[in-house]
């Protein structure tokens, strides 16, 4: 990990949270007081983009900002914010950084975060319920449909088999054709790719697919499935999974034409 962790034996008063699916979990650890500055992405809960104040984006932060706000703890992640951003915050205020891949990982940042916090009991309670649902998803024995999954366009983009989308597509049953790739490969030739195909996803989110981009890519495909999915739903980790698991187990229902 790429900064300073710290645990103290006081609850942070002053969170500064760079990352939006953390800052909702900080929502749904009850720490609307001690939550003062999140970035101009973290749309959930809405609200609190219009009370706290926006520290830049997950990208492009501003530091000056950052400091002026005096945290005694600032939350980032490996994949969202920049290393040196991070690296210089951590020369003067304490830092926590995550880094999301798989299920066991976002359980351990709920945890984490919720030890930090002082959130022990509340955090346990979140993951509880998380298992829960994972616990009784219909049972599907393998990935049958292949999938490739767009997160961008101009070049065509998806998602490797060490990500966190990657997690979520298993979720739903759907076998990711670039599970074999690492992060976010380009497509070179997405006719190429599509032959092995029998979805085309296309994420709301990073890239904000419409569809519009449906239409267009039904007529190059007329035999494929294609559809745009719920971003937050397959890239967003923490307290959303109570959410996106769900959302991935009706999903996978739909496809295969099973009861949820």
């Amino acid at each position: 990990m790429w900064a300073s962790q710290h645990k103290t034996s006081q609850a942070p008063k002053r969170i500064v949270s760079l990352v939006p699916s953390q800052t909702e979990l900080l929502y749904h650890l009850q720490l609307e007081t001690e939550t003062i500055g999140i970035t101009k992405f973290c749309v959930h809960p809405p609200h609190w983009l219009l009370e706290k104040t926006r520290v830049g984006g997950t990208k492009n932060i501003n530091i000056d900002i950052i400091k002026s706000l005096k945290p005694d703890l600032i939350i980032a992640n490996k994949e969202e914010n920049i290393k040196a951003d991070v690296m210089h915050l951590a020369n003067d205020f304490p830092v926590w950084v995550t880094d999301v891949k798989n299920l066991d990982d976002a359980k351990n940042m709920i945890l984490d975060i919720g030890s930090l916090t002082h959130k022990t009991v509340e955090s346990r309670k979140i993951w509880d319920d998380i298992q829960h649902l994972s616990d009784h998803r219909t049972p599907l024995q393998q990935c049958v449909k292949k999938a490739i999954y767009l997160i961008w366009k101009d070049p065509y983009m998806t998602v490797g088999g060490d990500t966190y989308i990657n997690e979520m597509m298993k979720l739903a049953g759907i076998d990711n054709l670039y599970k074999d790739s690492l992060r976010y490969p380009a497509i070179s030739d997405l006719q190429e790719a599509a032959e092995q195909a029998d979805l085309i996803l296309l994420s709301s989110e990073p890239y904000p697919f419409k569809e519009n981009h449906v239409e267009e890519l039904k007529k190059i495909f007329p035999n494929k499935e294609i559809m745009i999915v719920d971003g937050e739903m397959f890239s967003w980790y923490g307290s959303r999974l109570l959410e996106s698991i769900p959302y991935l187990k009706a999903m996978r229902a739909d496809l295969y034409h099973i009861q949820p």
